[in-house]
Formats: C-alpha cells, structure tokens, sequence
C-alpha cells in the first residue's frame, strides 16, 4: 500500500467567502518560525509605515494594532473597495522585503489568521483584548506602558480616558 507523504496544509479560510468588501476583521499574523523579532522601536516604526501606506492602498482602517514580540494583532474595517487577501499579502511582501534586507531573515510565517466580525458595536471590547494583549504576556503592567500597540482611527488617549472612566476596556463610540 502506498503512503502520500506529502504534507496537507489545513485550510484556515472560510469556504466561499472572498473575504472582498465592507467587512470587519480581527488577524494574527506570525513571525517567521515564532521568531521574537518586535523588540525595538525602529523596526517596528518602519513596519507601521508600511501598514498606513498598504492600508490606505487597500481601504482598510486599521482601528487596532499591537506588535507582539512574535506576532501581530489587527482589528481592521474595510469598505466596499477592500481586499483583505491582497492588503495582507502586499503588507506581507513590502515590510518582508525591508526586513530582509536589513537583517538578512524571513520575517513572516505563511499565511495568517482570520476572524470576521458581525457585529460593529464589539470594536472596542476587541481592540481591548488586543491592547491588553501585552499585560497577558506579563510584558507590561498597564497596557498604557506598551509602546508597540496604537490605532489608526482613534487617539489613544480617549480610549485611556474611557478605560480610566470606567474600569473595564469598553470605549463609547
């Protein structure tokens, strides 16, 4: 009896979804082999300026992001021009390109994760768990104190506000 010994990558899409158009996203995106390479300031502002120029490229809103020391969080809007597919790929390409070439290493995992969201009014209760994010890891106290986490959409300090207000991390809208 013969034996495929090739390996079968799960399929981590939803099936016939084009994942195009006005739709809310959550995503996990891994370093290369888990390697912990979000540790300074300079690397990850330049992979912030690629993904203000690939968002824009693509219409997304990035309402959320965090750089975990191998990984990264995004809590992203799209509107009818938006392809998630395609923005991830090209932020993938462009910020892999400069990374290797500054330090001579893959910096992404293939593919990513993907969570698409119903509902508007959860925003914030998921921006919350990915500024929290950083407190989980034991990598701050406060999640305030975590330099590597921001929003395109909304200043920072409104949601502190909030947070400070209320005791939990549920923002107005």
């Amino acid at each position: 009896m013969e034996t495929n010994n090739k390996f079968k990558r799960k399929r981590i899409r939803i099936k016939e979804f084009d994942y195009k158009g006005a739709f809310i996203y959550f995503i996990t995106i891994c370093t290369f082999n888990k390697q912990e390479y979000f540790k300074d300031s300079g690397t990850i502002n330049n992979l912030i300026y690629y993904l203000k120029q690939e968002s824009a490229q693509f219409n997304y809103s990035i309402y959320a992001y965090c750089f975990m020391l191998n990984h990264l969080h995004l809590l992203l809007i799209g509107d009818e021009g938006s392809d998630l597919i395609k923005f991830i790929k090209m932020f993938k390409q462009k910020s892999g390109f400069y990374f290797k070439k500054r330090f001579g290493k893959l910096l992404w995992q293939r593919s990513f994760f993907d969570h698409v969201l119903r509902k508007r009014k959860h925003l914030n209760n998921i921006a919350g768990y990915i500024f929290e994010n950083p407190m989980r890891k034991k990598l701050v106290d406060d999640f305030r104190e975590y330099p590597y986490l921001g929003s395109f959409v909304f200043d920072l300090n409104d949601f502190y506000a909030s947070y400070d207000q209320r005791g939990s991390i549920e923002m107005a809208v």
